[in-house]
């Protein structure tokens, strides 16, 4: 099973949201665009800003924790951006 961590964008609400799936990024996406609630449902203009493929969901699940534990927007953009 592959598995991706990603990293979206909103630019209404200056924030990253992190998560990881095993479904296509698209699916994913469109799912958080959707009528929901939930974190993302707060916004309808989040962008995939970092993509990290993985062998599996535990993999990716670990990627996932390891960056939320970073608490830190500035180090989420050097992720996303190394030359800033």
């Amino acid at each position: 099973m592959k598995a991706v961590l990603y990293i979206l964008f909103s630019k209404k609400l200056d924030r990253f949201y992190i998560g990881h799936t095993t479904e296509p990024i698209e699916e994913r996406l469109r799912k958080h665009l959707s009528d929901h609630t939930g974190f993302t449902s707060k916004a309808k203009d989040w962008e995939i800003a970092h993509l990290e493929p993985f062998p599996d969901k535990t993999q990716a699940y670990r990627r996932e924790l390891e960056i939320k534990r970073w608490k830190s927007k500035h180090r989420i953009k050097k992720l996303i951006n190394p030359t800033l």
